[in-house]
């Protein structure tokens, strides 16, 4: 049975901003989807991955295969056709590993089917919903004569627009299969990259929001199944987390404690306790937790053959 790791994180408290969708006006807008009826802000898994992938290229002396170039405001490859990985020895990078890939080729000639070298991500993320609904906040702002260029059409008047802007939490999720990784250790490399995440999205000069968990739940298991994933909700707008679905999982023999790690903030509730009692371990702070994790996931896959 192989190994499998998923985790659901909860961010801090913060002020979103800046994470654009489509902008109506003079208006930026965040992004929003109806969750449970209501509508929520979220932020893409892609934008998730993305400051991952800044924080694996410090990983591995030989960096990721891409990277992002703010000078030249564009993505900078080191081999954009993968050929390393078309032999079993070939040296590949950390981010080609974890995230996956896909190059498409066009048909040669037309009726011919075209080609694509595709690597399924073995880290996998969900979309990162916010905890709260979204109250239809904004603020207005006026730009000082000058400071945008851009945005200076005419005259000196300073030049007016407005922001969404959200006070929330986020939570999302990870899944990862470590044995289907070319090389195993990433697994470990991966977890401690994943409770240091930083500039998630909208970060920007305007704003600044803390993505790295504040709470966290891990599971190691051989169940293919999450069974985790969005499981923490509030019941006092967003001050407090919990998540009492994770004890009824456990109760009715769905996960079993004893693959759950919990950590952070979240651990003062009674569903910790309950959790514990059950077998779960338990640690204060998420960066002790994720050690664990890593450790726990190498311990294990150097115990297969």
């Amino acid at each position: 049975m192989s190994l499998h790791v998923f985790a659901n994180i909860v961010t801090p408290y913060g002020t979103a901003a800046n994470n654009r969708a489509e902008t109506e006006g003079n208006i930026t807008t965040l992004q929003k989807i109806i969750w449970q009826g209501q509508p929520h802000t979220t932020v893409s898994a892609e934008a998730i991955r993305f400051a991952l992938r800044r924080l694996l290229a410090d990983a591995e002396p030989n960096g990721t295969n891409r990277s992002w170039d703010d000078a030249a405001g564009c993505h900078v490859w080191k081999d954009d056709k993968f050929r390393n990985w078309n032999s079993d020895s070939g040296e590949t990078y950390i981010d080609d590993d974890l995230l996956g890939f896909m190059t498409a080729e066009a048909a040669a000639e037309e009726g011919e089917a075209g080609k694509a070298n595709v690597r399924r991500a073995v880290l996998e993320v969900t979309r990162a919903i916010s905890l709260t609904p979204w109250p239809g906040d904004f603020t207005f702002n006026a730009a000082s004569p000058g400071a945008t260029p851009s945005a200076q059409k005419k005259g000196t008047n300073p030049v007016p627009y407005g922001t969404e802007v959200h006070a929330t939490r986020y939570q999302y999720g990870i899944a990862m299969t470590p044995e289907r990784l070319r090389k195993r250790d990433r697994a470990a490399m991966a977890i401690r990259a994943l409770v240091q995440l930083r500039c998630v999205a909208g970060n920007h000069a305007r704003y600044l929001y803390d993505f790295a968990p504040e709470s966290i739940v891990f599971r190691l298991t051989e169940d293919p199944a999450p069974r985790l994933l969005y499981c923490f909700e509030t019941f006092d707008d967003g001050r407090t987390v919990d998540a009492p679905v994770l004890v009824q999982r456990v109760e009715s023999g769905d996960i079993s404690a004893e693959e759950l790690v919990l950590a952070g903030r979240w651990v003062q509730t009674d569903t910790v306790t309950r959790l514990q009692q059950h077998g779960a371990r338990v640690f204060n702070g998420v960066r002790q937790a994720a050690e664990w994790v890593a450790d726990e996931i190498t311990r294990r896959l150097d115990a297969k053959p």
